[in-house]
């Protein structure tokens, strides 16, 4: 078992899109009060009494989408200064990054993950569920922008949908041979969406891995994240393509990671229940930080008993009614 050493902070749930695998339509959303989502220094109190000391180096803000959230670049300035933090990185849909690129790259952000699904118009807007003025514009625009002001490489995520973008992972692997950019293809999800979800409703990184390999080769890259990817290049390419296969292969044994929700709870998980906190709740109301952390340090010798048979989604079909956006991803 990896050590348990990256955090992912959700900073608020509201997004600017509705992805039909993170904010389903068919489901009415309540998203929370301001009030209810950890402020900055409730935030910044947590990382260094609680998570820095227990070893906790690397973190990643998300959402929602995070580029919503007024005091980002404050935030990630004040983590940027913590001494303990080896690593900052942001993922975001980008269609904010033309006006907020540069205000985070000068915060002290140079990691920046972007959601890409589709380099196609119509079906951008399919899957952003968005049915007004087109929006795949302004994130290409806000993705070179953000190549432009800095971050470099630039890393970009692709969930893989079959029947709606599966036939794009070509024209989005070779996105890597010219540029510094990281392609991560992500295996489809039953969070949130169970109408959408069916028996193979995914298409596993095996198959677009062979794919990609048909067309180019593929050789193992000298890559390694913070993450679960698995990484490739291209021979001769400049960036590299990753597959995160959270559907068709466990890689429970070498997760290091939890997550802190934008109204404080931690999870130990993705896909399981077990041992949640209410982080934010016990702060308020006067718990000393040696006690938080004496909780969480319990939580994290639950993890690796948490397990792919365990988890609150099976072969029962069973899903969270939870979206994606709620989970903080």
């Amino acid at each position: 078992m990896n050590a348990i050493d990256y955090l992912r902070i959700s900073l608020i749930d509201k997004c600017n899109f509705r992805c039909q695998y993170c904010m389903p339509e068919d489901q009415e959303l309540t998203y929370l009060l301001e009030q209810d989502f950890l402020t900055k220094n409730e935030l910044l109190t947590l990382l260094k009494e609680v998570f820095i000391p227990l070893g906790f180096n690397k973190f990643r803000l998300t959402g929602g989408e995070p580029l919503l959230r007024p005091d980002l670049p404050e935030i990630v300035a004040e983590i940027i200064s913590l001494k303990a933090t080896q690593d900052l990185s942001l993922t975001t849909n980008g269609f904010l990054l033309t006006q907020k690129a540069e205000s985070l790259f000068k915060a002290g952000l140079k990691r920046i993950n972007i959601s890409l699904d589709s380099l196609n118009g119509q079906t951008f807007e399919q899957i952003i569920g968005n049915h007004g003025k087109s929006r795949w514009e302004k994130t290409w625009a806000g993705i070179l922008k953000a190549y432009e002001v800095g971050f470099n490489p630039l890393k970009l995520n692709v969930v893989v949908i079959p029947g709606v973008n599966d036939h794009e992972v070509l024209d989005l692997a070779q996105l890597t041979i010219d540029k510094n950019w990281h392609i991560r293809f992500i295996e489809f999800m039953p969070i949130g969406n169970g109408q959408l979800f069916q028996e193979k409703a995914w298409v596993p990184s095996a198959d677009i891995r062979q794919k990609i390999k048909d067309k180019w080769g593929l050789e193992e890259a000298n890559v390694k994240g913070n993450g679960p990817a698995d990484v490739f290049s291209i021979p001769g390419a400049k960036g590299t393509v990753g597959f995160i296969s959270q559907m068709s292969e466990c890689f429970c044994d070498r997760c290091n990671r939890v997550r802190l929700s934008a109204d404080g709870w931690l999870r130990p998980c993705l896909l399981n229940e077990t041992g949640q906190i209410d982080l934010k709740t016990a702060l308020r109301n006067g718990v000393k930080s040696e006690l938080l952390q004496k909780n969480v340090a319990d939580l994290l010798l639950l993890k690796p008993d948490i397990n792919f048979k365990e988890r609150n989604m099976g072969s029962n079909g069973h899903s969270y009614d939870r979206t994606m956006s709620q989970i903080g991803g």
